[in-house]
């Protein structure tokens, strides 16, 4: 590997996982600009975009599965919109920087000497390969990739949210209700249930005292935006 990479222990240690297989973790860190090197060197040492494409799947489906059961009452077309929110390519390069990732990428002269270990695209597909390398060498388990992966995705999770990311109805609703001047908006809590570790909320959006929206979530959030949106298709805006 390139001599300005750190050992791939270091990651490893880092990830929490040690591979079986030296080879394929190696190939998750190499990018195609150090492969065509070695090649043009009579040295083959093949890329990481095969196991990025394989990553990007194994990625896919372990965070659709999360999805579908923690957002219950979220609809496909928003499930949709969510995923592609923490799948998306700043997501994944945040998770990259997070490990640090870059240092452990073997780059081509060029693309070494161009700041490549922090670039998004190059950062987000190694990441990607790296879940794909994890997957096979652990025998294609989903589940000891998905405890290497949920926590990052869990995080940006709440981070979206918190920052109006997404499914944001609720600023949409405002901003068409404040083009009539004495309008008041209001979202009331009207109902608690369930076991304090997953309560379940119920919030209406009121228009003037007027129920013009109905929410039910396991957060207050999630309800208030779930009304929101019924707000919106009352009105036509959604």
């Amino acid at each position: 590997m390139e001599n300005n990479t750190l050992p791939a222990e270091n990651l490893e240690n880092t990830i929490g996982y040690t591979f079986q297989n030296k080879e394929i973790l190696k190939e998750a860190l190499t990018h195609s600009s150090y492969s065509n090197e070695m090649k043009s060197k009579g040295v083959r040492q093949p890329c990481n975009e095969r196991l990025e494409f394989l990553g990007d799947s194994v990625l896919s489906i372990i965070v659709s599965s999360y999805l579908f059961e923690a957002y219950r009452d979220i609809q496909e077309g928003d499930l949709t919109k969510i995923r592609a929110a923490v799948v998306c390519e700043k997501a994944l390069s945040k998770f990259a920087m997070q490990i640090k990732l870059g240092e452990y990428i073997s780059l081509g002269h060029g693309e070494a000497m161009n700041n490549g270990r922090e670039r998004a695209s190059i950062l987000a597909d190694a990441f990607e390969a790296l879940l794909a390398a994890i997957y096979l060498d652990s025998g294609e388990n989903f589940e000891t990739v998905r405890s290497f992966l949920l926590p990052y995705i869990k995080n940006e999770l709440e981070y979206i949210q918190n920052n109006g990311v997404f499914m944001d109805y609720k600023t949409t609703l405002q901003q068409i209700v404040q083009q009539v001047e004495g309008e008041k908006l209001e979202y009331v809590l009207v109902g608690e249930s369930g076991p304090d570790h997953n309560k379940l909320f119920s919030v209406e959006a009121r228009l003037n005292s007027n129920v013009i929206g109905k929410g039910s979530a396991h957060s207050k959030r999630e309800a208030e935006q779930i009304a929101a949106k019924e707000a919106l298709i009352l009105f036509g805006e959604k």
